[in-house]
Formats: C-alpha cells, structure tokens, sequence
C-alpha cells in the first residue's frame, strides 16, 4: 500500500530548471531510440546511449541519467509501442535512492553541481504518514502558474488484512445521481452539474469578449472546476469506504464509454465525468480498511428486473423502472446497483461451487501391482 506527500518546497530555479529541461531531452531520447529499435530493453538501451549522453550532458549526474532511462523505456512498455510519450521542458522528475536522500526531514537532491539541501515543512495531516512509513521514492514538479516547486515523496506500509466477513454493496454511477448503492443510498449530482454549467458559461462569455481582463480572469479561473471535482469525489468515496459492515464495493465497468458518439450535448456530459477518479478514491480508500473493490459486467444492467431477472428495453423510462414481466417498480438507478450486486453474488458463488464432473475409472484389470 502505498501513499503520496505533496510538500511545496523553495529550490533555486537557475539550478533546478535548467536540470529539467535537460531531463525531458534525455528522456526524449531515449524514446525515439526504443521506437526506433523496437524493444525497452534498458541494457541495450544503457550500451547505445549512455555514453554519447554523458557527454552531451556533462552537468547531469550519472545516477539521473540511469532514472531517465529506466523511465523512458517503462513509458514505451506501457504504451506498447502504440504512443510516442514525451515529455516538456518543465515535466515532472522522478528521483530514487541513488539520487536523494531523506533524513528525518532533510532532503537532498541530485542536481548540476553539488546536491541541495533543504528542510521540509510537513503538513500536520501528512505527519503520521511521514514519520511511521517507509519512504521509497519521489517526484519533483513544477507550477508554471504558481512558479513553485513541489516534492512528492512515495511512501509505504503494509496492506491491511482484508475483511473476511461482511456485506456486498453493488453501487451505479450516472450523470444525474454520482453514485446509488444497493441499499438504498442516493449521492444527487445537481449541485456537481450546476456547477459545470456556471464554469462552462463563464468560460465561454470570457473566450468570445477576448480583452486582456477576460484571458486574466481565465488565467484565474484556470484549475477551479477540476479541484471541486477532486473534493467532491474524494468526499463521497470517503463516506463510502467508511460504511460499517461493507467487505466488497461492486462497481460498474465504465471503460470505453467515451468511445461511442452520442451528440454533442451528451459527450460533453460524458467528458466531463470523472468516474475513472471516482475508481481510483474509492480502490485506496478501501484498501486502506481491508475491503475490496470489485467490477461488474454492464451490459443489460440498466433494463433487467432485479425481482425477475427479466430483461426488456422498455423496463426502462428514464429514472423510472417498470418491469413487463411481474410489475415491479423501482428507481432505475437503484434497480441497476440491486443488478451489480446480484451479478457479483452469482459469479463469485459459481465459481466456488463448480465441481469437476464425473470421469469413467481407467481399466487397469491387466496391470501388475
């Protein structure tokens, strides 16, 4: 389990910006070369390159050099050769061991010429953390809008043991309810979607006026709606980890949503959901409690009765769910995460009760014991 500190910190910028925008062209580099070759293979990618780099770059330490390779060539892998990851001149730069040391609450860091020493002012919410896990790596970043430096330092512990005995809550998403849970719970989004509107006005009035004050204020603005978002997922991801007798969150798999057209109005409704955050919050947020968080089929989840299992597209009449079959009513929300739970239930049984079927006994009546 692992967990990340973000502490702003005051490091000279004629030292550490220069440094970055060396890092970005090495790891640049180092891309186009595994494209090139086909492999991420980091030996062969150390025997190609190191040496033409270290002259090029006499003023980068050696041990960096080595992080960017390894972080290049991980890009490529996990890109499959499909992208061409790159990076700018002010991306983010991974250090490890080799390259920062931390000391209680003196850090050092590689960079040109002798190592920078700095103290750390650690939030009061990050001090357990800080002080009782074990620090493995960290990031450091810069805010061309706030033209400040961050650090942040990775930090691990144990996994918690996970929670044997305990309830199953299936849980839908959707564009006017965040989330519904099987048992009942409804999260409204109107104040989410009121809220994206009045950005979304404001934004576009400011692009179309186009003065010196309107691209100020959007300078501004820039930031605002992604950070409402960020607490608001992390607010109802909190109340739902923390729910009592809960072992297994059932969401629904959401991936490739985005892939279909369905007008203009309905994909920018669609761009706008982070429901991949909401993922995210919701799996370490559990996993810091010993619970799991596990994902269901979608397909037909929305239009089967939870009574019946009876599946027909007219069930279905926006938040309204009627089934032809045996009349059930019900939110259609709350029938759909009733639907997560169940089919969750059913697979996990299916697959511990599945026995091997019956097998004719070999004739061995001529062998020789």
């Amino acid at each position: 389990m692992k967990r990340t500190v973000s502490i702003p910190v005051n490091l000279p910028r004629e030292r550490f910006l220069p440094l970055m925008g060396f890092c970005a062209e090495i790891f640049n580099q180092h891309v186009d070369w595994a494209l090139k070759e086909q492999t991420y293979n980091k030996n062969k990618a150390h025997k190609a390159l190191y040496a033409d780099l270290r002259l090029r770059y006499p003023d980068v330490p050696s041990a960096l050099l080595q992080t960017i390779r390894d972080n290049a060539m991980e890009a490529v892998k996990a890109t499959k050769f499909k992208r061409h990851p790159q990076k700018k001149p002010t991306s983010g730069l991974r250090y490890d061991k080799r390259t920062m040391t931390l000391r209680g609450y003196q850090l050092t860091l590689s960079c040109i010429g002798k190592r920078e020493k700095l103290i750390l002012n650690v939030p009061e919410h990050f001090k357990e953390i800080f002080e009782t896990w074990e620090f493995c790596a960290a990031t450091l970043t810069y805010s061309k809008h706030s033209k400040q430096f961050w650090v942040r330092l990775v930090f691990e512990a144990e996994t918690p043991q996970i929670v044997a005995q305990g309830k199953v809550l299936g849980i839908d998403r959707g564009l006017y309810h965040m989330v519904v849970t099987s048992d009942g719970q409804f999260f409204s989004s109107s104040q989410v979607r009121a809220t994206q509107r009045r950005y979304l006005h404001n934004r576009k009035t400011l692009q179309q006026k186009g003065t010196r004050s309107a691209k100020r204020r959007l300078r501004a603005m820039s930031g605002r709606e992604k950070r409402f978002m960020l607490s608001v997922n992390h607010c109802v991801t909190k109340k739902l980890a923390n729910l009592p007798d809960v072992a297994v969150f059932v969401l629904e798999d959401l991936s490739g949503i985005r892939k279909n057209r369905r007008g203009k109005k309905m994909n920018l409704w669609l761009g706008s959901w982070s429901f991949y955050q909401q993922d995210l919050f919701l799996a370490y947020k559990a996993e810091a409690l010993g619970k799991r968080v596990a994902f269901a089929e979608t397909r037909y989840t929305s239009q089967k009765c939870n009574v019946c299992k009876h599946i027909r597209k007219t069930n279905r009449t926006k938040s309204r769910f009627r089934c032809r079959n045996c009349g059930n009513r019900d939110h259609s929300d709350w029938n759909a995460a009733k639907n997560h739970k169940d089919d969750y239930i059913l697979s996990t049984t299916l697959l511990w009760t599945v026995e091997q079927a019956a097998v004719n006994l070999p004739y061995a009546s001529g062998l020789k014991l």
